[in-house]
């Protein structure tokens, strides 16, 4: 599957930020079916309320696998690496991007998670 069909398929607002740099179908191990895997890392690009000349990325945090929206009737995660912004002068200060799609207390796009909540099945 391309890039481009890809993001077709994906949350409105998660290419705005993140870049998809691999695709895989595996077997899941519990259920013994294929599911999709989209993995996708943060774009270089600082959060516009910190100033460039004084933060620098560093690297990618871990990889967090958030589930999405089934496609073709095959489970969807999104393997997630943000960036590591730190301070150039005080390397104690790091600072992240805020990614409001994702719902607040769960493992699902915030648009999944609404969808499941009108069903009834969240």
């Amino acid at each position: 599957m391309t890039t481009s069909l890809l993001s077709n398929f994906l949350p409105s607002d998660l290419l705005t930020f993140f870049d998809i740099v691999d695709f895989k179908i595996e077997k899941d191990p519990k259920t013994d079916l294929e599911v999709f895997k989209i993995f996708l890392d943060e774009k270089n690009v600082l959060p516009s309320n910190y100033s460039s000349n004084d933060y620098e990325s560093k690297g990618f945090n871990n990889v967090t696998l958030i589930q999405d929206f089934p496609i073709r009737g095959k489970s969807v995660y999104l393997g997630i690496r943000t960036r590591r912004w730190r301070h150039k002068i005080d390397k104690s200060k790091e600072v992240k991007s805020d990614f409001s799609f994702i719902a607040e207390g769960s493992k699902l796009t915030s648009e999944l998670s609404d969808f499941l909540k009108d069903t009834g099945r969240y």
